[in-house]
């Protein structure tokens, strides 16, 4: 009679078990990083991001969203973007994975923010 359980199959889901649990504890590491951030150093300086959401905030949801390394690149890319050589305006994070500014800001738009920004 064959086990209803083999032991490699065991051992592979706990390495799995264990995998993902440690992408949830550095997405969590990194989220309450940029938290910290916020809290601490971002008050002491001017508001200068030109976007919106600013640079912090959409670090923060596309690590959510994307996961560790998608949501750093995607995040250190906006960072990039964000410079006194850009319009600005409504840039919240895609769905989709990519380190250009949203293609379809207008899905997602505020009526408040888009006047603001859209003049």
């Amino acid at each position: 009679m064959k086990p209803i359980f083999d032991s490699n199959c065991c051992v592979l889901t706990f390495f799995m078990d264990t995998f993902i649990s440690i992408f949830k504890l550095m997405k969590k590491l990194l989220i309450n990083m940029v938290i910290i951030y916020q809290k601490c150093i971002s008050p002491l300086f001017p508001p200068t991001c030109r976007y919106y959401p600013t640079c912090s905030k959409y670090m923060i949801t596309a690590i959510s969203k994307h996961g560790c390394i998608l949501g750093i690149i995607m995040g250190v890319a906006r960072i990039i973007r964000c410079n006194p050589f850009v319009r600005g305006g409504v840039d919240p994070v895609p769905d989709f994975f990519t380190i250009r500014r949203n293609p379809h800001p207008e899905k997602y738009m505020d009526p408040i923010i888009a006047k603001k920004f859209y003049k």
